[in-house]
């Protein structure tokens, strides 16, 4: 079953690649499809752009590892952000961290088992008259009590 899967997501890899046949300095705009794809760059597929493209795994890495949008392990399917930037602190972003952490079952910077979601701690969302704020998704949820969190996960559980 693993065995298809890799071969499913390899031709998938392949159809992302021939999208960009013959065009120039498409690396980053690829890695970022993959991501988008796959919610990360497994290291075979680097292995396959590699082969493919003919470019140095080393400079790949490189890339992927430089842009915040791209992630060499596995994400969940949901990234939940807690802003603990300086106004969201003092207005209790450190008592939503522990809520978010609580309710999942995992600590800052993990994923749920099930991959459904990865929790991070962010310094600073720069909507600082909206704190404390929870991002899930790039949907943005302002002024959160710990008392809000469950019904915020809820959504998207």
């Amino acid at each position: 079953m693993v065995e298809i899967d890799m071969k499913m997501k390899m031709q998938r890899v392949d159809e992302i690649i021939e999208g960009y046949k013959g065009e120039e300095g498409v690396l980053i705009q690829l890695l970022l499809d993959i991501q988008s794809e796959f919610n990360w760059i497994p290291h075979g597929v680097i292995a396959r752009i590699s082969e493919r493209l003919r470019i140095p795994k080393s400079h790949i890495y490189r890339i992927a590892s430089f842009y915040k949008a791209m992630s060499l392990n596995p994400v969940g399917r949901h990234i939940i952000q807690v802003c603990l930037g300086t106004a969201c602190q003092v207005r209790g972003a450190p008592k939503i961290l522990d809520r978010v952490e609580e309710n999942l079952k995992i600590k800052e910077g993990g994923t749920t088992p099930d991959m459904r979601f990865s929790l991070k701690r962010v310094n600073c969302l720069g909507c600082c008259a909206m704190g404390p704020v929870v991002v899930v998704d790039g949907n943005y949820h302002g002024k959160i009590t710990p008392a809000m969190v469950e019904d915020i996960l809820g959504k998207y559980k």
